[in-house]
């Protein structure tokens, strides 16, 4: 059973620069470089990562059981505990915390990647739509993003305006950001669907990123100052859009109440919310104040790699109590059209410091 008094932390963190099109790379010569990074960091080879997991997606890649291709950028011998989830690696996060809980393992690498760029992701992400109504129709991520965006305007949660000051925050804020796709204030573009300008909208590339995990001791020899994952849960809503109310989140909220993300105030919020009108739903839902930074990394809307964009939340967020930024940093990741699956996580340094 898993010992939920177990200490567990995020030691190192790694990500690709994220690019429109990475055409010149395989999968594997994409994720390479970030193992031999996030490793780096802490010193271990990957004959000592006790457990790894991986996360990604074969509808983008276009062939079945693509994840083990990556497996040679991990190296499979000797042989090495291993796992895959067919989503965002924030889930494969989530797998390997709860292996680590057991006591199986002391350290785990996690990773996640994606290229959108081969095809047209907005018509791949319809197969995740309900088969016999909603699907049939082809409307696109986009598409059903702006009705969440319109049923927040009517709602009077928002406006266009306030809109288009998020994705000017947040993509100044990537300005820092080496490893942004997009970076610095831009036009708000022509209108996508709906109220839905360009700027409201995430940019389509390839990337990947590496986290390590590791437990008590281990990560306070592996890490100066480990970020450690106070609490982490994950909820889903209906799969059907007609029956929930698309201007709230009940299941981020509830995935935070578990998480312990409101027993006490955080500073930093790294949400995962890849169009503008997102943040408005999530902000409510998490109860997040003018007082809390959030996306300071620049967020999906700077980068958004399909598949990784979930666990690079997670990562930033914990860079930054790393580097001594933040104290309590709460941590967010979806997936599925209009914030259908919600995982939270609270992640914190060392008391006192």
């Amino acid at each position: 059973m898993p010992d939920a008094t177990r200490d567990i932390a995020i030691v190192a963190f790694a990500q690709s620069d994220h690019r429109r099109r990475t055409d010149d790379l395989s999968e594997v010569e994409m994720v390479m470089p970030v193992l031999h990074d996030v490793l780096a960091q802490t010193g271990l080879t990957a004959g000592e990562i006790g457990f790894t997991c991986s996360g990604s997606s074969d509808y983008l890649a276009g062939r079945a059981f693509s994840f083990t291709m990556t497996l040679d950028g991990v190296g499979a011998w000797p042989p090495i505990s291993e796992s895959h989830v067919e989503t965002d690696g924030a889930w494969a996060l989530y797998e390997a915390w709860v292996k680590l809980l057991t006591g199986e393992a002391d350290t785990a690498l996690v990773y996640s990647y994606g290229k959108s760029s081969p095809g047209s992701v907005r018509d791949v992400l319809t197969r995740q739509l309900d088969p016999y109504y909603v699907a049939p129709l082809w409307p696109d991520s986009v598409a059903l993003a702006a009705l969440q965006a319109q049923a927040l305007i009517d709602a009077g949660d928002t406006d266009e305006p306030a809109l288009a000051a998020i994705a000017t925050r947040s993509r100044t804020a990537a300005e820092t950001n080496p490893h942004a796709q997009l970076r610095g204030p831009r036009p708000a573009g022509d209108r996508q669907a709906g109220p839905l300008r360009t700027a409201d909208c995430p940019p389509i590339g390839d990337g990947a990123a590496a986290v390590i995990l590791a437990a008590g001791d281990t990560a306070r020899r592996l890490c100066a100052r480990p970020a450690w994952i106070r609490g982490i849960d994950h909820r889903i809503e209906a799969h059907s859009l007609g029956v929930r109310d698309l201007t709230d989140s009940p299941s981020t909220r509830l995935a935070a109440e578990r998480a312990g993300a409101f027993d006490r105030p955080v500073d930093t919020a790294e949400l995962h919310a890849p169009f503008t009108s997102q943040e408005v739903v999530l902000r409510k839902a998490l109860r997040l104040d003018d007082a809390v930074t959030v996306n300071p990394s620049g967020g999906a809307l700077a980068a958004n790699p399909m598949m990784a964009a979930g666990l690079i939340r997670i990562g930033e967020a914990a860079a930054r109590i790393q580097r001594g930024e933040s104290h309590r940093a709460l941590a967010h990741a979806t997936s599925g059209p209009c914030l259908q699956q919600n995982l939270v996580a609270v992640l914190e340094g060392d008391p006192g410091e």
